[in-house]
């Protein structure tokens, strides 16, 4: 009988440590689902931070579970810091990026593919049958998808009506067609000390030089790549008048403009504008209409066509680019669900990222939404996107633009021939192209 008494406490006591376990082992399990913190880095949008600090309280208490910490930095920072954050096995677990610079995560494989159901959607079919065509082309590899797009869009061009009224002129009838417009209406307004530019009449979007100066090239008849995709720097007639023309807008030429300058996208609203014209996109307004309201709302301001060469052969507009959300491929898997979720919950509320920051999503129901036709000069963007490309994405793409800034550079700002920053930009896009991303 003792010995029977023996067993069962034994056996009990077994029982008791393996259901003790069992529940230790679940309320682990159970306490790592519910503790997901998502890391998420993003680009500085005042206009951005307000909804997307306000869309996350919601997120939270709808998947208690998930905690996302939202990390804000500069542009050029997240241009910089996320391909070395990602090569050091440090990466966010969620970022976003522009087209132009995604190529490289991708080639190195630092993104994960997208998982359709997390976003809301049943198949990936469905999903790109709900977006503007060819806008996941950039993020495809292999059917695979490996980015949600934030934001939609290209340049136009911003115009200050006092700064052309202030020369005599009436910007609704005189303003620009051509770049030897704008380089003339800029002679007329620039306002110097000495050789210190103090009012600019335009100046370029620098160092973003893929959006607007290879469409440039591609009105005179070059491009940055061959059809075939195997040779850089197509056309060297085209490409050397375009970087004559950066020579003569610099400070070695006409001194209208340079790479120095603050962009003149910030410059140009206002009663004490020091820029009379800018690039920018349609996102523009609603910053010119919360850092500039008296201006915006006396419509002191108008929006027309990105500008074509006199003698172009093709009318190019500016590209279009998106910025895209995406996850990173070292997170954990419920980390990286979470994350897909959370995009998906952001991006289901795009009429807010309109209304509130100007930001365009790229469904085919927000080109037709009502909220659109209410933004003034919305049909400038629509209509030169017909004559715009996408902005060139690849495995080389980042380091293709840095090419390119450096040879603008050495024209504008060191002097150097035209010809010569030509044959060696040439060279350098070859030999980066031919070798691949390092």
């Amino acid at each position: 009988m003792k010995r029977h008494s023996e067993i069962l406490i034994t056996f009990s006591s077994l029982v008791f440590l393996l259901v003790f376990a069992v529940w230790f082992a679940a309320s682990n399990v159970r306490e790592a689902v519910e503790s997901v913190t998502v890391v998420y880095w993003t680009h500085e949008d005042d206009a951005r931070t307000a909804l997307e600090e306000r869309l996350i309280g919601q997120f939270e208490k709808l998947h208690p579970n998930v905690h996302i910490e939202r990390v804000v930095k500069s542009t050029s920072e997240m241009l910089d810091l996320i391909p070395r954050a990602f090569a050091a096995g440090k990466g966010p677990d969620m970022f976003n990026l522009p087209l132009e610079a995604i190529g490289p995560l991708l080639a190195k494989g630092y993104v994960a593919p997208l998982n359709p159901d997390a976003v809301g959607y049943p198949s990936l079919e469905e999903l790109r049958s709900t977006y503007v065509d060819g806008v996941f082309d950039p993020v495809t590899i292999e059917s695979a998808i490996y980015g949600m797009p934030l934001e939609y869009t290209n340049w136009c061009l911003y115009l200050n009506k006092q700064r052309f009224k202030e020369v005599g002129l009436d910007a609704e009838k005189e303003y620009p067609r051509t770049w030897e417009d704008v380089v003339r209406l800029s002679e007329m307004m620039v306002v110097r000390d000495g050789s210190v530019l103090k009012r600019r009449g335009f100046d370029f979007r620098y160092p973003f030089y893929l959006n607007f100066l290879v469409p440039m090239v591609e009105q005179l008849g070059g491009s940055l790549l061959s059809r075939d995709g195997k040779e850089a720097i197509v056309g060297e007639d085209a490409w050397v008048r375009l970087l004559s023309f950066m020579r003569q807008w610099g400070p070695h030429g006409l001194n209208l403009g340079s790479p120095t300058y603050r962009n003149a996208r910030f410059c140009f609203a206002g009663d004490d504008a020091t820029a009379s014209m800018a690039l920018s996109g349609i996102y523009q307004e609603q910053r010119m209409a919360k850092a500039e309201s008296a201006f915006f709302l006396k419509g002191e301001w108008m929006v027309v066509p990105f500008p074509q060469f006199e003698h172009a052969v093709s009318h190019v507009s500016a590209c279009t680019y998106a910025h895209y959300l995406m996850v990173g491929a070292g997170a954990p898997e419920a980390t990286r669900e979470a994350a897909w979720t959370f995009i998906g919950f952001l991006l289901r509320h795009s009429e807010e990222y309109l209304a509130e920051t100007g930001l365009l999503m790229p469904t085919k129901l927000m080109l037709d939404s009502p909220s659109l036709e209410v933004v003034p000069y919305h049909q400038v963007f629509i209509d030169d996107m017909q004559t715009s490309k996408p902005a060139y994405s690849g495995p080389v793409s980042s380091a293709m633009q840095d090419l390119i800034a450096r040879a603008v550079e050495r024209v504008m700002l060191e002097g150097v021939e035209p010809a010569k920053a030509y044959q060696t930009l040439k060279s350098a896009a070859q030999e980066l192209l031919d070798e691949g991303p390092r």
